[in-house]
């Protein structure tokens, strides 16, 4: 398992890809947030709010029903029909909405962490979480907010008229009908059964994060944005709320890219729920309780999901761990399809989408370790073979043997230093790939290359990985870097699985 608060490689593509446009934004005219850049930072928040009530078990009955009280509640299936039927028995999918609030962020704090705008009414941020019938997984979709989809027939809640069915971003179920349009309109492009329904206020972000104790990352180089005020040296850094807030909401890192903010976002995510899941805070009464009071200001849930659900649930996932997880994006066809009024929204790929919903519906994993007895073609890394960096020794004692490694690996795309070097000769024959565990991911792809490489982890070595070649008749295979093509949305990924890069 990577270690906690790993940072990712600065080109590792295998995190979710962005969730829409980041210029596009919600429904027209009436859309608060229409022209702003959507703020996906809650998206780390809402999970951190799943997890906290669904392992509140740790707090004892007395706590977790005291914390139902401080639960503001909505009725989010009101005048429903026509529903999907409901998923596997004792399994169970709720609905995350964040809504961008940051009403209650101070002056002093907005103009430190550079927080400026007004808060608006409005939905950032929708994820289905399904929980599994033996509670031993949860697996996380993101739904983009910028998604093309048709509002059905609904009453207005801004204006009272009732409107047909129209072309609508996703967002704008919020907006026009509340949580129950949202709900209807969610369960309509799925075809996903919506047991419950929580809806997280960002504005307890920072605050939870502080009562956490800080969430650790790292990174391989200083990170300096100065639209964010985001700042951070090279190494692992324990980030307190406002620093969190940053670190995720940072655009103009990465050549301003999305994918590396979502990158950033996820390792975030992984070091949140290992935090979050530390026995130290969820067996301890009063630190969950310090930790789950601060959190629930934000929290707005269905009247079905009271103290009885949260016990039972948290008592079946007292074991939940990053390896419980996992995270997946809608499968994208278009990422700027142009919708007439509605401007830039991005159309989800219905075949593969389909297949990701009906593995919630079935109550199966999304994230499978394939194992292909034999490969055709070139194996498909995690992270692009041009970003991994390689030192190649010959401990054959095998003239030219380092040589010919350095250059097929460079062929197939790897950075090796070109200068390959000899090292005594070693006892074992099998060739050694010695890695730092912060750079796993990296180090997996280059295995791959290596057909019988032995891993030798070595904490501390930095992004460089060392190929000590003892094999006399090593071969390097040719190894291919995730397709662009097929980035929107991404593969489905488990927790334990997010690393440093």
């Amino acid at each position: 398992m990577p270690e906690r608060g790993q940072s990712p490689h600065p080109h590792d593509p295998a995190a979710p890809p962005p969730h829409g446009h980041p210029g596009s934004g919600g429904v027209p005219a009436r859309d608060p947030g229409r022209g702003r850049r959507p703020r996906r930072w809650g998206k780390r928040f809402i999970l951190l709010a799943s997890v906290l009530l669904l392992t509140a078990s740790g707090a004892g009955h007395a706590v977790v029903s005291q914390l139902n009280k401080d639960v503001r509640r909505v009725d989010p299936f009101r005048g429903l029909d026509d529903r999907p039927r409901a998923g596997v028995s004792d399994s169970s999918n709720i609905l995350v909405v964040g809504t961008d609030r940051r009403d209650r962020i101070s002056a002093q704090q907005r103009k430190k962490y550079k927080l400026g705008g007004a808060a608006c009414d409005c939905t950032d941020t929708l994820m289905l979480v399904h929980l599994s019938a033996d509670r031993k997984r949860a697996s996380v979709v993101s739904l983009p907010r910028d998604s093309y989809t048709e509002l059905p027939a609904h009453q207005d809640r801004a204006t009272g008229k009732v409107l047909p069915a129209r072309p609508a971003k996703l967002n704008a179920a919020y907006t026009a009908g509340g949580p129950a349009l949202t709900v209807r309109t969610v369960e309509k492009m799925t075809d996903v059964h919506v047991d419950h329904y929580l809806e997280v206020d960002f504005t307890s972000f920072m605050s939870t994060v502080d009562v956490l104790g800080g969430v650790p990352v790292c990174t391989e180089k200083p990170l300096k944005d100065s639209y964010s005020g985001l700042n951070i040296p090279k190494g692992t850094t324990r980030l307190n709320g406002g620093q969190a807030l940053q670190y995720v909401r940072a655009r103009h890192l990465d050549g301003g890219s999305d994918l590396g903010r979502m990158k950033r976002q996820q390792r975030f995510l992984a070091s949140v729920i290992s935090r979050a899941t530390d026995n130290g805070v969820l067996m301890n009464p009063v630190r969950f309780n310090q930790v789950a009071r601060t959190l629930l200001r934000s929290v707005r849930a269905d009247r079905g999901f009271g103290s009885g659900q949260m016990m039972a649930l948290g008592q079946a996932m007292r074991g939940f761990r990053p390896s419980s997880s996992e995270f997946a994006s809608v499968p994208l066809s278009d990422t700027d399809y142009r919708a007439p009024e509605l401007g830039s929204t991005v159309r989800w790929d219905q075949k593969k989408a389909e297949e990701l919903f009906a593995a919630l519906r079935e109550d199966r994993p999304l994230s499978v370790d394939k194992q292909p007895a034999k490969p055709s073609g070139p194996a498909q890394v995690e992270v692009p073979p041009r970003d991994i960096r390689v030192e190649v020794r010959n401990a054959t004692g095998k003239t030219g043997l380092g040589a010919r490694i350095d250059r097929e690996l460079r062929t197939g795309g790897f950075a090796t230093t070109q200068a390959p070097t000899n090292a005594p000769k070693a006892k074992d024959t099998r060739t050694a790939l010695t890695y730092d565990p912060r750079w796993d991911r990296s180090a997996r792809s280059l295995a791959a290359a290596l057909p019988g490489v032995k891993m030798v982890p070595a904490k501390g070595q930095g992004p460089r990985m060392r190929v000590t070649v003892g094999d006399p008749d090593q071969r390097v295979r040719r190894v291919r870097a995730p397709a662009l093509a097929s980035a929107p949305g991404g593969a489905p990924v488990r927790g334990d699985k997010v690393g440093c890069g």
